[in-house]
């Protein structure tokens, strides 16, 4: 393995997708996905950033593939209904993709029936906003409960079926690593058999030898700009003494 497939930079995304393909697997969404053949799911989780989704998604418009994107509807870190949210999600559209409901099931009870109904209603306000139809849910940062959930979930199918989870391989670059494994290197790559790649793109950048905390620092000193610049755009006091772009408190303080 060369430590190009290693490194979290696009360029070794680019790298480790066009290596599935020369192993002869066929990227299919999760609808069309068939365990005895040699499909590639690919998934991404956006647990952070919808910004960080778009270099991923123009790499793989650029390779030919499609993929699809989990959205929060609940996160204190990005608003899907904002006007740069909705234009980001229209653009992964446009690239090609599709776009599921990452589904928070922390903020309810785990009775069935409940989630059933707040899944629905998500799906729904995600379906108004896009003008689409929303047909695949993966869960944030699922209980082991959540895991044994083999059934549809508001009618629509959920990342973690039998199918999808147990019966093919997984691999995940959850926290920022192959904790588990490079994927090239999973018993079901190495057999050619189907698999689910999970990635999220807030770990994924331009810069080599980024660790996961120096990428977090990055993510929070742009966010940081972003919070004061709106600030600023909107109040006049702060604007008059800060600017119309101010400086992150980090670059304020060096």
């Amino acid at each position: 393995m060369t430590n190009k497939s290693e490194e979290f930079t696009f360029q070794s995304y680019s790298y480790l997708i066009n290596e599935f393909l020369n192993l002869g697997y066929s990227v299919v969404n999760f609808s069309a996905m068939n365990p005895l053949k040699q499909h590639l799911i690919l998934r991404h989780d956006i647990d952070m950033s919808l910004e960080a989704a778009l270099p991923i998604a123009e790499i793989e418009k650029n390779i030919g593939v499609k993929a699809t994107y989990f959205i929060l509807l609940r996160s204190d870190l990005y608003n899907p209904f904002s006007e740069t949210g909705l234009k980001i999600l229209k653009r992964l559209y446009d690239l090609g993709h599709e776009i599921g409901l990452h589904f928070d099931a922390s903020l309810y009870s785990e009775n069935i029936s409940v989630m059933n109904n707040k899944a629905n209603i998500e799906c729904e306000l995600l379906e108004r906003i896009l003008e689409r139809k929303i047909n695949v849910i993966s869960f944030h940062r699922p209980s082991p409960r959540l895991l044994n959930i083999e059934g549809p979930l508001s009618g629509r199918i959920h990342t973690y079926q039998p199918k999808f989870f147990k019966n093919i391989g997984y691999c995940s670059d959850s926290r920022g690593g192959w904790y588990y494994g490079h994927p090239l290197k999973h018993s079901s790559v190495l057999s050619l058999k189907a698999i689910q790649l999970l990635t999220h793109p807030i770990w994924w950048s331009r810069n080599i030898g980024l660790d996961p905390i120096e990428v977090l620092d990055d993510f929070r000193e742009k966010k940081d700009k972003l919070i004061a610049k709106t600030i600023s755009s909107n109040c006049d006091p702060y604007r008059n003494s800060r600017g119309e772009k101010p400086d992150s408190l980090r670059e304020k303080n060096r």
